[in-house]
């Protein structure tokens, strides 16, 4: 079984010649989706897409979609009128006829969820499935390579209530699970972000693992999702020095730490961190006393990456490329998903 090794790309820092040849798959984050259906798509990446195909011809290079800013109902309002998912699915073709890319992901965070900052409706999910629909239709129609279309999910159990997942993966070619975050900014409890197993004495007790089998319990097959890595960290302050600050309680949520880059540059066992390894959640963290910060590292990443091969899923992803400008992360993915288990 071949599996894809994808990367969301924001445009921090250009390609490498040398990742683009490690990589199956780009995410370009992000166009962003309008409430007339049209996409705003000029992105830093754009002047380096017919660079990136000729060190690797075999590459498929996607746009990611969200809500463009102050437009933060539009994946709603667009969803849910006939007239305005065709001019959606319009804008897609023009992006893979026209713009040089092979496919669209989308990345609606979350249908029917507002308390992620979201204008959003109950008839967000039957809407969602009509949509996409609509646009594997326009793409379908299409002559030459088939044009891709993927979602990049959230990994919890509140998903299979507001996406119809079984219908949704009969119409896409894969799902990218978000399986980081898991412990976020909704989350007073410091604790791994990313963790392959689930922790005993957890409260939140969801995992990568525990995300990946849902969505296949919920209908998703196993060739159309990957698992999602994280090269960069989130952080807790204020806590207390119990436990190593593990599962201890913050006044706040988990805010975004430092990249692996910076991460491993100034806290990796320096200015008062040490690094401990979690090793039934497959997972490491470091505490310097009151901080805590949660992140994958080529430790935790082999984990997964042979756990990905082991289950035969359809492969694994990172957010994102800016964070690890040597390509250190990049690289231990790419010889892991090589390698025999």
């Amino acid at each position: 079984m071949n599996q894809y090794l994808l990367g969301y790309v924001t445009g921090r820092i250009p390609v490498k010649e040398e990742d683009a040849k490690k990589l199956t798959h780009i995410c370009v984050a992000f166009g962003k989706l309008r409430m007339d259906g049209s996409i705003l798509s000029e992105h830093p990446i754009d002047s380096q897409i017919a660079q990136i195909r000729a060190w690797n011809p075999s590459i498929r290079i996607l746009l990611s979609l969200v809500n463009n800013e102050g437009e933060n109902n539009a994946f709603t309002t667009v969803c849910a009128d006939p007239e305005l998912r065709r001019a959606f699915a319009a804008s897609c073709v023009k992006l893979v006829t026209a713009g040089g890319y092979d496919g669209i992901d989308i990345d609606w965070e979350y249908p029917c969820v507002p308390s992620n900052n979201q204008d959003v409706s109950p008839g967000d999910r039957d809407n969602f499935t009509q949509t996409l629909r609509v646009i594997r239709q326009a793409f379908d129609a299409l002559e030459g390579e088939r044009r891709l279309l993927t979602l990049a999910a959230g990994a919890d159990v509140y998903y299979p209530t507001c996406v119809d997942l079984p219908e949704v993966a009969k119409i896409l070619d894969f799902i990218n699970l978000m399986t980081y975050d898991l412990k976020c900014g909704f989350h007073a409890l410091a604790g791994h972000h990313t963790q392959l197993y689930s922790s005993t004495g957890d409260v939140f007790q969801n995992s990568c693992d525990q995300a990946l089998r849902l969505f296949v319990a919920s209908g998703v097959p196993k060739e159309k999702l990957l698992m999602g890595a994280a090269f960069y960290s989130r952080k807790w302050e204020n806590i207390k020095d119990r436990n190593h600050g593990f599962l201890q309680i913050s006044k706040c949520g988990g805010g975004y730490g430092p990249g692996w880059a910076d991460l491993k540059a100034e806290c990796l066992n320096k200015n008062g961190f040490t690094y401990y390894w979690d090793d039934e959640a497959k997972a490491p963290f470091l505490f310097d006393g009151s901080t805590f910060l949660s992140f994958d590292d080529p430790r935790s990443l082999r984990e997964k990456c042979a756990y990905v091969r082991r289950e035969a899923y359809a492969g694994i992803f990172f957010w994102e490329y800016g964070c690890d400008p040597s390509g250190e992360l990049l690289d231990v993915v790419y010889h892991a998903m090589r390698e025999e288990v």
